[in-house]
């Protein structure tokens, strides 16, 4: 197993009330398979693949990923373990707008433990349809290619893990269809486990291993009705 989530709880307070957000009793994903977790917008979803991340903390439970107790580790040492076994694909892109597309490839490099590798960047963004756009700033990209970008740079140090958060929130059918194909296709040739987050039902449809985050997280049952 690659993740391994067992009694996870995230809680925050507000105006004196504890929200429970997260309860999710147990939860084990295998290595190398795709899956595709469908829930409404707001429903915790990211905060599920934050958690995953290392970049929040439960509120209580155990998150193990590729072996790394996350739990047990200082926030420095999630950092490092992030940067080395996890891409994580954004909503928005997050793509540095004075950097070309091959630039912000090798800037995923950088933070982990892997030397920035022109060879490797130029290879992964031709493998996403790219290799005549990689001196391309993101202003110069469609929504399209700039989505196919953060792809190329999650990647670009071959994690184990990769978490995708609403990847094609932003990108019309046509788009969404692409990017969505050219994900799945990268991460099956490199062997990247896939965890994807949605709330659109033409994208989880699509995937032979689905999770609903409404039956997952009991959270839901106690304390919320789905919209």
């Amino acid at each position: 197993m690659i993740v391994i989530l067992k009694n996870l709880v995230f809680e925050y307070q507000m105006g004196g009330e504890t929200l429970k957000i997260l309860d999710i009793p147990e939860w084990f994903i295998e290595k190398k398979i795709q899956v595709a977790v469908s829930g409404p917008s707001g429903s915790g979803k990211s905060t599920l693949l934050n958690i995953i991340a290392g970049l929040q903390l439960p509120t209580g439970g155990a998150v193990t990923v590729a072996g790394a107790k996350l739990t047990m580790l200082n926030e420095m040492e999630r950092d490092r373990f992030r940067a080395d076994s996890i891409g994580y694909i954004f909503q928005n892109f997050n793509l540095l707008q004075g950097y070309t597309a091959i630039e912000n490839v090798l800037l995923g490099m950088t933070f982990s433990s892997r030397k920035n590798d022109n060879d490797t960047a130029r290879e992964l963004l031709s493998t996403v349809g790219l290799s005549h756009r990689i001196n391309h700033f993101p202003s110069e990209l469609s929504i399209g290619e700039q989505q196919r970008v953060a792809i190329a740079r999650a990647l670009s140090k071959q994690p184990e893990l990769i978490l995708a958060d609403e990847p094609t929130g932003a990108l019309d059918p046509f788009h969404t269809n692409d990017v969505i194909s050219k994900l799945r296709e990268v991460c099956s040739n490199l062997g990247c486990t896939l965890i994807l987050v949605s709330h659109e039902q033409d994208v989880v449809s699509s995937f032979e291993n689905r999770v609903s985050f409404l039956e997952l997280n009991k959270a839901f049952k106690h304390e919320k009705k789905a919209p």
